[in-house]
């Protein structure tokens, strides 16, 4: 992920993951277009309507992974996606308590959350 995306444009690949074919994109979408599509993130269709790449699938799928794991940081009973927690099972960043039943984050987790804080920070 070498492109810094803001909270706008991580929407507007949010909600083109969920558009419809023939649904009219909102204005969201429409104003982040260009841009994501100059990184590649987007394209354009045959029939003009915009659908994801492979590379913006990646990043759409890297931030839920980071947002699912900064919710069970913050409350162990969150739910997450089925293949964002067993992503984040695979790579020993959460594990369910065996005690309690609940989803909490590991040191691998807690130390990947701090690593990702320290690169954002300007």
């Amino acid at each position: 992920m070498n492109q810094k995306l803001s909270i706008d444009e991580y929407d507007a690949l949010e909600q083109v993951s969920k558009l419809q074919r023939s649904a009219r994109p909102s204005a969201c979408v429409a104003r982040n277009t260009k841009r994501l599509c100059g990184i590649k993130l987007l394209a354009y269709r045959k029939d003009g309507s915009l659908e994801l790449t492979e590379s913006g699938r990646q990043v759409l799928f890297i931030k839920q992974c980071i947002d699912g794991l900064r919710a069970v940081a913050n409350d162990s009973d969150s739910v997450l996606r089925e293949a964002v927690a067993t992503f984040l099972s695979k790579k020993a960043h959460i594990e369910v308590n065996p005690e309690t039943g609940k989803t909490q984050i590991t040191e691998r987790g807690r130390e990947c959350l701090a690593d990702i804080d320290a690169q954002t920070k300007p």
